[in-house]
Protein backbone atom coordinates (compact mmCIF):
# COMPACT_ATOMS: atom_id res chain seq x y z
CA UNK A 1 0.00 0.00 0.00
CA UNK A 2 0.90 3.75 -0.63
CA UNK A 3 -0.72 5.98 2.05
CA UNK A 4 -1.46 9.21 1.01
CA UNK A 5 -0.43 12.14 3.69
CA UNK A 6 -1.01 15.23 1.80
CA UNK A 7 -3.13 14.88 -1.82
CA UNK A 8 -1.71 18.41 -3.59
CA UNK A 9 -3.52 19.40 -6.09
CA UNK A 10 -5.71 16.74 -8.44
CA UNK A 11 -3.04 14.28 -8.03
CA UNK A 12 -4.88 11.28 -9.67
CA UNK A 13 -4.25 7.64 -11.00
CA UNK A 14 -3.41 7.13 -14.82
CA UNK A 15 -2.80 4.71 -17.05
CA UNK A 16 -1.64 5.30 -20.86
CA UNK A 17 -3.42 4.74 -23.24
CA UNK A 18 -5.91 5.04 -21.10
CA UNK A 19 -9.83 4.32 -21.71
CA UNK A 20 -10.46 3.73 -24.99
CA UNK A 21 -13.59 2.70 -26.82
CA UNK A 22 -16.32 4.32 -25.06
CA UNK A 23 -16.01 7.99 -26.02
CA UNK A 24 -19.14 7.57 -27.86
CA UNK A 25 -20.95 6.89 -24.51
CA UNK A 26 -19.23 9.62 -22.69
CA UNK A 27 -16.19 8.65 -21.41
CA UNK A 28 -13.06 10.13 -22.69
CA UNK A 29 -10.11 8.35 -22.96
CA UNK A 30 -8.31 10.60 -19.77
CA UNK A 31 -4.77 9.04 -19.19
CA UNK A 32 -1.49 10.82 -18.57
CA UNK A 33 -1.46 14.44 -20.13
CA UNK A 34 2.15 14.20 -20.71
CA UNK A 35 2.90 10.79 -21.92
CA UNK A 36 6.24 10.62 -22.61
CA UNK A 37 7.21 11.19 -19.23
CA UNK A 38 4.57 8.85 -17.76
CA UNK A 39 5.98 6.35 -20.09
CA UNK A 40 9.83 6.79 -18.96
CA UNK A 41 8.38 6.93 -15.09
CA UNK A 42 7.01 3.44 -15.47
CA UNK A 43 9.82 1.73 -17.52
CA UNK A 44 12.23 3.35 -15.18
CA UNK A 45 10.79 0.73 -12.19
CA UNK A 46 10.34 -1.74 -14.59
CA UNK A 47 6.59 -2.03 -15.26
CA UNK A 48 5.03 -2.11 -18.55
CA UNK A 49 5.25 1.49 -20.22
CA UNK A 50 1.46 1.70 -19.85
CA UNK A 51 0.69 0.57 -15.99
CA UNK A 52 -0.96 2.71 -13.75
CA UNK A 53 0.79 5.49 -11.93
CA UNK A 54 0.37 8.76 -9.99
CA UNK A 55 0.02 12.10 -12.22
CA UNK A 56 0.91 15.62 -10.10
CA UNK A 57 -0.55 18.72 -11.22
CA UNK A 58 1.29 22.12 -10.19
CA UNK A 59 1.45 21.07 -6.54
CA UNK A 60 2.74 17.43 -5.43
CA UNK A 61 1.57 14.86 -3.13
CA UNK A 62 3.06 13.66 0.36
CA UNK A 63 3.29 9.58 0.17
CA UNK A 64 4.32 7.22 2.67
CA UNK A 65 5.16 3.58 2.03
CA UNK A 66 3.81 0.67 3.19
CA UNK A 67 6.96 -2.07 1.91
CA UNK A 68 10.23 -1.55 0.24
CA UNK A 69 9.25 -0.98 -3.48
CA UNK A 70 11.45 0.98 -6.25
CA UNK A 71 10.08 4.21 -7.91
CA UNK A 72 10.61 7.05 -10.08
CA UNK A 73 9.87 10.38 -10.51
CA UNK A 74 9.77 12.09 -14.00
CA UNK A 75 8.04 15.24 -15.87
CA UNK A 76 7.46 18.46 -14.34
CA UNK A 77 10.68 19.26 -10.99
CA UNK A 78 8.37 19.23 -7.90
CA UNK A 79 12.27 19.00 -5.98
CA UNK A 80 11.00 15.36 -4.65
CA UNK A 81 12.71 14.47 -1.24
CA UNK A 82 12.55 11.21 0.67
CA UNK A 83 12.32 11.47 4.39
CA UNK A 84 13.50 15.04 3.36
CA UNK A 85 16.57 14.04 1.32
CA UNK A 86 16.35 15.49 -2.16
CA UNK A 87 16.35 12.72 -4.98
CA UNK A 88 16.99 12.62 -8.82
CA UNK A 89 14.67 13.12 -11.28
CA UNK A 90 14.38 10.69 -14.21
CA UNK A 91 16.30 7.63 -11.79
CA UNK A 92 14.98 4.22 -9.95
CA UNK A 93 15.47 4.61 -6.77
CA UNK A 94 14.74 2.21 -3.99
CA UNK A 95 12.67 2.90 -1.15
CA UNK A 96 12.08 1.60 2.63
CA UNK A 97 8.91 0.47 4.16
CA UNK A 98 8.08 3.64 6.76
CA UNK A 99 9.73 5.89 4.35
CA UNK A 100 7.93 9.26 3.48
CA UNK A 101 8.37 11.18 -0.67
CA UNK A 102 7.18 14.57 -0.78
CA UNK A 103 6.65 16.32 -3.76
CA UNK A 104 6.34 20.50 -4.08
CA UNK A 105 5.39 23.13 -6.16
CA UNK A 106 6.44 22.48 -9.54
CA UNK A 107 9.35 24.72 -10.12
CA UNK A 108 9.72 23.70 -14.16
CA UNK A 109 7.04 22.17 -15.67
CA UNK A 110 3.54 21.25 -15.20
CA UNK A 111 3.22 17.82 -14.21
CA UNK A 112 5.26 15.05 -12.57
CA UNK A 113 4.98 11.67 -12.95
CA UNK A 114 5.41 9.07 -10.11
CA UNK A 115 5.66 5.56 -10.75
CA UNK A 116 6.19 2.36 -8.53
CA UNK A 117 7.13 -0.95 -8.95
CA UNK A 118 4.45 -3.28 -9.87
CA UNK A 119 1.78 -0.51 -10.70
CA UNK A 120 -1.62 0.30 -9.05
CA UNK A 121 -4.14 -2.44 -8.84
CA UNK A 122 -7.44 -0.13 -8.45
CA UNK A 123 -9.59 -1.93 -10.21
CA UNK A 124 -10.32 -1.04 -14.07
CA UNK A 125 -13.40 0.33 -15.27
CA UNK A 126 -14.31 0.10 -18.95
CA UNK A 127 -11.08 -1.57 -19.59
CA UNK A 128 -8.69 1.41 -17.43
CA UNK A 129 -7.56 2.35 -14.13
CA UNK A 130 -7.48 6.03 -15.57
CA UNK A 131 -9.27 8.52 -13.33
CA UNK A 132 -11.91 11.05 -15.06
CA UNK A 133 -13.08 12.88 -11.91
CA UNK A 134 -16.22 14.59 -13.73
CA UNK A 135 -17.82 11.10 -13.91
CA UNK A 136 -16.53 9.46 -10.83
CA UNK A 137 -15.20 6.85 -12.31
CA UNK A 138 -11.55 4.98 -11.92
CA UNK A 139 -8.96 5.78 -9.98
CA UNK A 140 -10.04 5.02 -6.23
CA UNK A 141 -13.83 6.14 -5.59
CA UNK A 142 -14.07 7.44 -8.91
CA UNK A 143 -11.99 10.42 -8.04
CA UNK A 144 -8.41 12.01 -7.31
CA UNK A 145 -6.46 10.93 -4.10
CA UNK A 146 -7.60 12.04 -0.79
CA UNK A 147 -4.95 12.34 2.12
CA UNK A 148 -5.49 9.41 4.21
CA UNK A 149 -6.61 6.98 1.59
CA UNK A 150 -4.48 3.82 1.22
CA UNK A 151 -3.98 3.05 -2.60
CA UNK A 152 -3.29 -0.99 -3.78
CA UNK A 153 -0.23 -1.63 -5.13
CA UNK A 154 0.66 -4.90 -7.44
CA UNK A 155 3.74 -7.09 -7.11
CA UNK A 156 6.36 -5.67 -8.60
CA UNK A 157 10.12 -6.23 -8.55
CA UNK A 158 12.29 -2.87 -9.72
CA UNK A 159 16.12 -2.41 -10.36
CA UNK A 160 17.26 0.84 -8.39
CA UNK A 161 19.93 2.69 -9.93
CA UNK A 162 19.05 3.03 -13.58
CA UNK A 163 18.67 6.62 -15.34
CA UNK A 164 17.07 7.92 -18.43
CA UNK A 165 19.86 9.64 -20.79
CA UNK A 166 19.05 13.79 -21.27
CA UNK A 167 19.17 12.84 -24.49
CA UNK A 168 15.85 11.22 -24.56
CA UNK A 169 14.06 13.07 -21.56
CA UNK A 170 11.15 15.73 -23.05
CA UNK A 171 13.02 19.31 -22.95
CA UNK A 172 10.56 21.00 -20.07
CA UNK A 173 11.14 24.41 -20.82
CA UNK A 174 11.81 27.40 -18.45
CA UNK A 175 11.49 29.93 -20.85
CA UNK A 176 7.93 30.28 -20.45
CA UNK A 177 7.42 30.04 -24.45
CA UNK A 178 6.36 26.33 -26.31
CA UNK A 179 6.04 25.31 -29.86
CA UNK A 180 3.05 23.22 -30.34
CA UNK A 181 2.60 21.05 -33.49
CA UNK A 182 -0.53 21.21 -34.93
CA UNK A 183 -2.44 19.06 -38.13
CA UNK A 184 -4.85 21.24 -40.18
CA UNK A 185 -8.28 20.17 -39.85
CA UNK A 186 -10.85 18.69 -40.09
CA UNK A 187 -12.36 21.91 -40.39
CA UNK A 188 -9.51 24.44 -41.22
CA UNK A 189 -11.44 25.50 -44.46
CA UNK A 190 -13.98 27.53 -42.52
CA UNK A 191 -11.37 29.78 -41.19
CA UNK A 192 -9.86 32.28 -44.79
CA UNK A 193 -6.55 32.38 -45.53
CA UNK A 194 -5.32 35.22 -43.45
CA UNK A 195 -6.94 33.83 -40.34
CA UNK A 196 -4.75 30.62 -41.28
CA UNK A 197 -1.69 32.92 -41.22
CA UNK A 198 -2.75 34.61 -38.37
CA UNK A 199 -2.78 31.71 -36.00
CA UNK A 200 -0.03 30.61 -37.05
CA UNK A 201 2.11 33.38 -36.76
CA UNK A 202 0.71 34.69 -33.68
CA UNK A 203 1.33 34.29 -29.97
CA UNK A 204 -1.41 32.63 -27.99
CA UNK A 205 -1.66 32.53 -23.82
CA UNK A 206 -2.54 29.32 -21.99
CA UNK A 207 -5.40 31.21 -19.68
CA UNK A 208 -5.90 29.93 -16.20
CA UNK A 209 -9.55 29.09 -17.38
CA UNK A 210 -8.14 25.15 -18.33
CA UNK A 211 -8.07 22.11 -17.06
CA UNK A 212 -8.00 18.40 -18.38
CA UNK A 213 -10.81 18.78 -20.27
CA UNK A 214 -9.97 22.02 -22.26
CA UNK A 215 -6.96 24.01 -22.66
CA UNK A 216 -8.87 27.80 -23.09
CA UNK A 217 -6.20 30.12 -25.49
CA UNK A 218 -6.08 33.85 -25.82
CA UNK A 219 -4.83 35.56 -28.90
CA UNK A 220 -5.74 37.77 -31.83
CA UNK A 221 -9.55 37.67 -33.29
CA UNK A 222 -10.25 34.87 -36.29
CA UNK A 223 -11.96 35.38 -39.58
CA UNK A 224 -13.69 33.13 -41.47
CA UNK A 225 -14.07 31.86 -44.71
CA UNK A 226 -17.00 32.07 -47.17
CA UNK A 227 -18.98 29.13 -46.19
CA UNK A 228 -18.51 29.98 -42.46
CA UNK A 229 -20.84 33.00 -43.10
CA UNK A 230 -22.57 32.01 -45.69
CA UNK A 231 -24.22 28.73 -44.86
CA UNK A 232 -27.21 26.71 -44.05
CA UNK A 233 -29.59 27.63 -40.97
CA UNK A 234 -28.90 23.85 -39.09
CA UNK A 235 -25.39 25.32 -39.00
CA UNK A 236 -26.02 27.79 -36.77
CA UNK A 237 -25.56 31.47 -36.06
CA UNK A 238 -21.99 31.83 -35.44
CA UNK A 239 -19.11 31.95 -37.79
CA UNK A 240 -18.21 28.70 -35.89
CA UNK A 241 -20.94 26.60 -35.36
CA UNK A 242 -21.25 23.84 -37.49
CA UNK A 243 -24.04 20.89 -37.57
CA UNK A 244 -22.69 18.63 -34.17
CA UNK A 245 -19.91 16.57 -35.50
CA UNK A 246 -17.16 14.03 -33.90
CA UNK A 247 -14.34 15.79 -32.19
CA UNK A 248 -10.64 14.24 -32.66
CA UNK A 249 -8.52 14.44 -29.32
CA UNK A 250 -6.17 17.35 -29.25
CA UNK A 251 -9.16 19.06 -31.75
CA UNK A 252 -8.66 22.94 -31.20
CA UNK A 253 -12.52 23.79 -30.96
CA UNK A 254 -13.35 27.58 -31.65
CA UNK A 255 -16.36 28.30 -29.63
CA UNK A 256 -17.04 31.64 -31.18
CA UNK A 257 -13.74 33.44 -30.88
CA UNK A 258 -12.22 31.70 -28.07
CA UNK A 259 -9.87 28.41 -29.41
CA UNK A 260 -10.44 25.67 -26.99
CA UNK A 261 -8.10 22.61 -27.04
CA UNK A 262 -9.47 19.36 -26.13
CA UNK A 263 -7.44 17.44 -24.31
CA UNK A 264 -7.48 14.12 -22.27
CA UNK A 265 -10.75 14.58 -20.26
CA UNK A 266 -12.69 16.38 -23.70
CA UNK A 267 -16.53 15.91 -25.32
CA UNK A 268 -16.13 13.78 -28.18
CA UNK A 269 -18.97 15.94 -30.03
CA UNK A 270 -20.42 18.90 -30.53
CA UNK A 271 -21.31 22.00 -32.77
CA UNK A 272 -17.84 24.15 -33.03
CA UNK A 273 -15.57 23.91 -35.86
CA UNK A 274 -11.65 22.55 -35.26
CA UNK A 275 -9.78 24.08 -37.69
CA UNK A 276 -7.03 22.70 -36.44
CA UNK A 277 -5.65 19.65 -34.22
CA UNK A 278 -2.60 19.21 -32.26
CA UNK A 279 -1.33 15.47 -32.37
CA UNK A 280 -0.95 13.00 -29.69
CA UNK A 281 3.20 13.43 -30.30
CA UNK A 282 2.67 16.94 -29.27
CA UNK A 283 0.54 16.52 -25.99
CA UNK A 284 3.72 16.23 -23.93
CA UNK A 285 4.40 19.81 -24.12
CA UNK A 286 0.59 20.77 -23.36
CA UNK A 287 1.16 18.38 -19.97
CA UNK A 288 3.87 20.88 -19.11
CA UNK A 289 2.61 24.02 -19.59
CA UNK A 290 1.53 26.71 -16.98
CA UNK A 291 -1.47 28.96 -17.23
CA UNK A 292 0.05 32.25 -18.28
CA UNK A 293 2.66 30.87 -20.85
CA UNK A 294 2.76 31.16 -24.73
CA UNK A 295 1.96 28.68 -27.27
CA UNK A 296 3.12 29.33 -30.78
CA UNK A 297 1.87 26.68 -33.35
CA UNK A 298 3.74 25.07 -36.47
CA UNK A 299 1.81 23.18 -39.43
CA UNK A 300 3.12 19.47 -39.43
CA UNK A 301 1.34 17.20 -42.07
CA UNK A 302 -0.15 13.91 -40.33
CA UNK A 303 2.73 11.80 -41.35
CA UNK A 304 5.53 14.12 -39.55
CA UNK A 305 3.11 13.38 -36.28
CA UNK A 306 3.16 10.10 -36.77
CA UNK A 307 6.58 10.21 -37.02
CA UNK A 308 7.12 12.24 -33.92
CA UNK A 309 4.91 9.36 -32.06
CA UNK A 310 7.04 6.72 -33.21
CA UNK A 311 10.34 8.54 -31.89
CA UNK A 312 8.94 8.96 -28.77
CA UNK A 313 7.75 5.72 -27.70
CA UNK A 314 10.80 4.17 -29.24
CA UNK A 315 12.80 6.19 -26.47
CA UNK A 316 10.17 4.61 -23.52
CA UNK A 317 11.95 1.15 -23.56
CA UNK A 318 13.77 -0.70 -20.84
CA UNK A 319 16.83 -0.87 -23.49
CA UNK A 320 17.45 3.01 -23.55
CA UNK A 321 18.28 3.09 -19.61
CA UNK A 322 21.87 3.35 -18.21
CA UNK A 323 23.17 3.16 -14.71
CA UNK A 324 23.14 6.05 -12.72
Amino acid sequence: MIRILKAGLETSIQDYPGRLGYWNQGFPPSGPMDSWSFRMANVLVGNAPGAAALECQFLGPSLEFGSDTVIAVTGADMRPAIDDEPIPLWHSIAVKAGQTLALSAARTGARAYIAFAGGFANPEMLGSRSTFNKAGVGGIDGHSVKAGQDLPVLDGRGTPGLAVPGGLRPDIRTDKAWDIEVCAGPNDDWIDVAGQERFLTSPWTLSAKSDRTGFRLDGPRWTFAEKATNKPKEHGSLPSNIIDHGYPMGAINLAGQTPIILVNDGPSMGGFINPYTVPSAAFWKLGQAKPGETFHFKLVSVAQAQDLAVRIARRCVAGNLVKA
